[in-house]
């Protein structure tokens, strides 16, 4: 007798992502990947360093005036970012 296991690549991929426990991870690096696209190229070419640790994003910027003028943003970001990945990933943003 056999038995029919097949199930697509996609759900097995997804599947293994969540017992491994890497699937926070990977949305934290689909959250940075589409920084460019949420801020845009100007803010982008600003932009230092972006990483996240315990659903904060923090950024580093070379602009103490750009720096002010997004933290009035932060909101925005933080909804358009997660809302890029489809999932909460970030609940804040600090910018440095």
């Amino acid at each position: 007798m056999s038995t029919n296991n097949e199930e697509p690549l996609g759900d097995v991929i997804r599947q293994l992502l969540r017992v491994y426990g890497w699937e926070p991870r990977l949305d934290e690096v689909r959250l940075i990947n589409s920084w460019p696209k949420v801020v845009g190229p100007t803010i982008q070419k600003k932009t230092l360093d972006l990483h996240v640790e315990k659903q904060v994003l923090f950024v580093k910027l070379d602009s103490d005036a750009l720096r002010q003028e997004l933290s009035y943003a932060k909101s925005l970001i933080i909804k358009n970012l997660n809302q890029e990945v489809g999932k909460e990933v970030i609940k804040d943003v600090v910018f440095r």
